[in-house]
C-alpha cells in the first residue's frame, strides 16, 4: 500500500491547483487522473469554446464592414479550418498543463480512482492510503429524459467542438451560458439555429433586465429564440429532427437536421465509489461546506464536482481553500461575496456580487440604478450599444453590493467593479474615482451619481 500526505482525484483546473498548493506546503502528494490529461476548462470547455467563438465575432464585425464605411466582399466561415486554429492553441495549452503534472514532485498516476474506505483508494492495481483526499473529478455532460430524444439522436457541447462541417439547421435545448455561446457561435456561421428554453427568459440564473438586450440580438441575427416552453417529445422527421414543445398552453414545434443537447452538466462522481467512504452525495452533487469539506471531515470535493459555482477560477480558489486546510492548522472558507460570472455572447454579459433576484430571495434591502449603452459616447463610436450598465447599493452605507453588464467588453469592464468591492467601496468611491474619456468604464460613473444623491 502506498501511503500519501494528499491524494487529489482529478487533475484539471481544481484539481492542479490543490495539489500544487498541498505539495508548496510541504505535503506528500498524488494526482490521480485516468486522462484525457488536461481538464475540462483546457480540453472541452473555457478555452475551446472561447477560441471559434473569436472566429464568429470576428465574422459578425466583417458582416457589419458597410457600417463602418468599408467594404467586404462576401465573407463566409470554414468549420474545418475554425477547428484546426482551435486544436493547435489547445493542443498548447494541453501540454503545459500535462507538464505540470508529470513535474517529480507529484505523484502522477493514470488510472480510475475508487474508494475501498474512507481511507482507501482503489487506482488501477494499487492502492493508496492517505491522511486526506481532495476529490476534483469535474463534471461531464447530463442527460436529460425528453420523450425520443436519445432515439432520434443528439449532439453534446463536448461533441460540437468536433465539426469539421457546419450543420445546415439546428434546434439548441437549453439556455444557459454552454447554451447561448454556441448557438450564437453556430447562428453566426450560418447555421439556421432555434433555441428553445424552459425559463421565461435565457440565462435565468441572472436577472432579466441582463438577458433582454443579448434575446434581441439573437432576433437580430436571423436565431428563432423561444422561451417558456415544455419539451414534450422528440421525433424523427422527413426533414431531419423534430421536437414538440408546449409554449402558452399551445403544443409547437421545431425541425432542424441536428439536436444540440445542452440542457446542463452534472458532477463527475460516476464509479468514485463515495459510499464506500461515507460521503455524502445530494441530487448528484457531493456536499461540502465553506472549508470545502465532507462530510467525512479528511475528504474534500472542489471544483464542478461539488455542484456549487461551475466557474474555473472559483474552482481554483476552492482547490486552493482546500490544500490550505489540509496541511495548515488555521481554517480558510469560501467566501461567495465576490462571487464572478461571465457568458461570452455578443453581447457578453458579466455580474459581480448580488444579482436583484438574490437580494430579493435573500430580503436583502438595495438600492439600484441602471445606464444605457446606447447613450454613452465611447459605445456609439464603437457602434455596440445593445446593453446597459446596472449598480446595487446598500441603501445605508452606499457600499456596491452587486455590478452587472450587458454590453461591449463586460467581460473586462467587470473587474474595475471586483476590485471596488474587494475594498468594500461605496458609490461615493467609484464617483470620485478619475474615469478616461472616452472609454467603455466610465459609464459606471452615471448611475454611481444617481445612487449618491439617493442616499
Amino acid at each position: 500500500m502506498d501511503f500519501f500526505d494528499v491524494v487529489v482525484i482529478g487533475g484539471g483546473s481544481a484539481g492542479y491547483a490543490a495539489a500544487n498548493a498541498a505539495q508548496s506546503k510541504g505535503a506528500k502528494v498524488a494526482i490521480v487522473d485516468k486522462g484525457p490529461l488536461g481538464g475540462l476548462c483546457i480540453l472541452r470547455g473555457c478555452m475551446p469554446t472561447k477560441t471559434i467563438l473569436r472566429s464568429s465575432d470576428v465574422l459578425a464585425l466583417m458582416h457589419r464592414a458597410k457600417e463602418f464605411g468599408l467594404s467586404v466582399s462576401n465573407p463566409s466561415a470554414d468549420l474545418s479550418l475554425i477547428n484546426d486554429r482551435k486544436t493547435r492553441l489547445i493542443n498548447e495549452f494541453a501540454n503545459y498543463r500535462i507538464e505540470q503534472l508529470n513535474d517529480p514532485k507529484f505523484t502522477l498516476i493514470g488510472e480510475h480512482a475508487s474508494f475501498l474506505s474512507p481511507h482507501q483508494l482503489k487506482v488501477g492495481k494499487r492502492v493508496l492510503s492517505a491522511k486526506n483526499f481532495i476529490v476534483a473529478t469535474g463534471s461531464t455532460t447530463a442527460e436529460f429524459p425528453v420523450p425520443g430524444l436519445a432515439e432520434v439522436g443528439f449532439l453534446t457541447s463536448d461533441d460540437v467542438l468536433e465539426l469539421r462541417e457546419a450543420p445546415e439547421s439546428m434546434i439548441v435545448l437549453g439556455a444557459g451560458p454552454v447554451a447561448v455561446e454556441l448557438a450564437q457561435f453556430f447562428c453566426r456561421i450560418g447555421t439556421q439555429t432555434t433555441l428553445v428554453q424552459r425559463s421565461d427568459y435565457i440565462l435565468s440564473k441572472g436577472d432579466e433586465d441582463l438577458a433582454c438586450p443579448v434575446e434581441t440580438r439573437f432576433r437580430e441575427e436571423g436565431m428563432e429564440v423561444c422561451t417558456g416552453t415544455k419539451l414534450l417529445r422528440v421525433e424523427k422527421s422527413r426533414y431531419g429532427r423534430t421536437v414538440f414543445f408546449s409554449h402558452e398552453g399551445k403544443e409547437k414545434s421545431a425541425t432542424a437536421s441536428t439536436i444540440l443537447q445542452a440542457l446542463g452538466r452534472k458532477p463527475n462522481i460516476d464509479g468514485l465509489n463515495l459510499s464506500a467512504a461515507s460521503v455524502n452525495v445530494n441530487q448528484g452533487r457531493i456536499e461540502v461546506d465553506q472549508e470545502m469539506r465532507t462530510n467525512v471531515p479528511h475528504i474534500f470535493a472542489v471544483g464542478d464536482v461539488n455542484g456549487l459555482h461551475e466557474i474555473v477560477h472559483i474552482a481554483i480558489e476552492q482547490g486552493e481553500i482546500a490544500a490550505h486546510n489540509v496541511t495548515q492548522e488555521d481554517t480558510r472558507q469560501f467566501d461567495e461575496r465576490l462571487k464572478l460570472s461571465i457568458t461570452f455572447t455578443d453581447p457578453p454579459v458579466a455580474s459581480v456580487g448580488l444579482s436583484e433576484k438574490e437580494c430579493q430571495k435573500l430580503s436583502i434591502l438595495y438600492l439600484k440604478a441602471t445606464y444605457p449603452f446606447d447613450d454613452h459616447g465611447k459605445s456609439l463610436c464603437l457602434g455596440e450599444t445593445h446593453g446597459h450598465v446596472k449598480i446595487l447599493c446598500s441603501p445605508d452605507s452606499g457600499e456596491i453590493i452587486g455590478a452587472h453588464v450587458v454590453g461591449p467588453e463586460a467581460g473586462e469592464m467587470i473587474h474595475q467593479m471586483v476590485t471596488l468591492m474587494h475594498f468594500r467601496g461605496t458609490v461615493h468611491d467609484l464617483v470620485k474615482l478619475p474615469h478616461y474619456h472616452p472609454t467603455l468604464s466610465e459609464i459606471f460613473t452615471y448611475p454611481a451619481e444617481e445612487l449618491a444623491q439617493m442616499l
